[in-house]
């Protein structure tokens, strides 16, 4: 199945097959680790063009266990073609500066991960001197009232980080496009077993691997998934030039984790929602935002464009001052504080109110959340938990 895209599989069949095989050599049914960083050359190498991706050259330019992972995302995003690099922040990244150039306009979503803010609002701006304008596309009227004649690029992320907003992908994509501008979607929330951009109109969809793709919290990478006039721009100028390759044994760790990915994803999901109708019911709880919930102000959007389900990242706050906030998590028990998130293990993190975006948030935010990544344990272990930590600080 290596070779071809094989739609007519279900997602769980591509999942475990695309971009597998049969080790020639060693008659392996799992493709080998190929650690070299270098190839051989042909018997006259004088007019290769050392910055090419096509073929084994150096492991910069593409390695064997990119290649393979790129097959079975390219199949699994619905994509044409596919570009892995070395973390999620280096596709964001190299798509940015692959497209970009002095004098374009960029709209980009007003809750984005971290890094998208500070390339577009801050580096691209006033190092190379490309416009910006941050949105609420939640409404996709505000993108049709940004556009501009020199709008290249805009960018979103729905679910969005961390407040779980929802913006309509195929309805932005028409709007995008009609401007003569691209869209790229940020699909790290969702995965591609949710929710895939491509099929809803979009250009491009970046991932995050280290998040859910991989599943287990054991390597880093991202991807990039789109055309391939698109990403052989990408490879040449980003890939090869910024070199922000992924290394072998991270490509096959995370070939390894997608595997499961259906399976992990189905799990979180359940967890997520059941989790989030739970705390939604809770005195002590301020707000759940969760795309699932009726209540989400996005959820009719979410159910036409995520499905089979809503994903397992949550935000929620208590109706306490900051150090309470603190000493619940200092309580939990099964649930791991730290950052990160679409691990097999549940991990939540304490946002104060401090953030430097925090003026782009809904005023729910405004004293301070957790962001929640829900994992695949036992939900009624989950629960406890929080039913616990709760008790301990006085909010049940």
């Amino acid at each position: 199945m290596q070779n071809e895209k094989q739609t007519a599989y279900g997602f769980g069949t591509r999942a475990v097959h695309m971009g597998n095989a049969v080790d020639k050599e060693t008659g392996a049914i799992k493709r080998p680790i190929t650690m070299a960083n270098s190839y051989e050359l042909p018997y006259d190498p004088t007019d290769m063009n050392w910055s090419s991706a096509a073929g084994n050259l150096y492991t910069r330019n593409g390695g064997a266990n990119q290649k393979y992972l790129q097959e079975k995302l390219a199949s699994l995003e619905g994509g044409e073609d596919c570009i892995v690099l070395a973390s999620g922040v280096a596709a964001l990244s190299g798509l940015f500066f692959a497209l970009l150039k002095q004098g374009d306009h960029v709209i980009f979503s007003s809750v984005t991960y971290i890094a998208v803010y500070r390339l577009l609002n801050e580096l691209f701006n006033t190092k190379f001197g490309v416009e910006t304008t941050i949105v609420d596309t939640s409404d996709p009227e505000n993108v049709r009232r940004a556009m501009r004649p020199n709008t290249r690029l805009v960018h979103i992320e729905t679910p969005g980080n961390p407040t779980l907003s929802i913006s309509d992908i195929a309805e932005i994509a028409e709007i995008a496009h009609a401007g003569g501008a691209l869209l790229s979607v940020d699909n790290t929330f969702a995965s591609p077993y949710n929710q895939r951009p491509v099929e809803l109109g979009a250009d491009f969809t970046i991932e995050s691997l280290t998040k859910y793709i991989n599943g287990h919290g054991d390597a880093m990478g991202g991807a990039i998934i789109g055309r391939t006039e698109h990403l052989d721009l990408i490879r040449a100028q980003s890939q090869i030039n910024l070199g922000a390759t992924i290394s072998p044994f991270n490509a096959w760790l995370i070939m390894r984790g997608a595997v499961t990915l259906p399976l992990r994803m189905r799990q979180h999901n359940d967890n997520a929602l059941a989790v989030a109708r739970w705390l939604e019911a809770q005195d002590g709880v301020s707000f759940v935002a969760y795309p699932g919930l009726e209540s989400h102000k996005g959820h009719e959007t979410a159910k036409k464009q995520m499905a089979p389900g809503f994903g397992g990242v949550l935000s929620f706050g208590l109706k306490a001052d900051h150090d309470t906030h603190n000493r619940f998590v200092s309580q939990l028990k099964v649930i791991t504080s730290a950052v990160s998130l679409g691990h097999d293990a549940s991990l939540i993190v304490f946002l104060g109110e401090k953030d430097e975006r925090q003026y782009l948030y809904p005023e729910e935010f405004s004293n301070g959340f957790f962001r929640f990544s829900v994992g695949i344990e036992d939900m009624e272990d989950l629960i406890a938990d929080l039913q616990q930590a709760l008790e301990a600080v006085g909010l049940s």
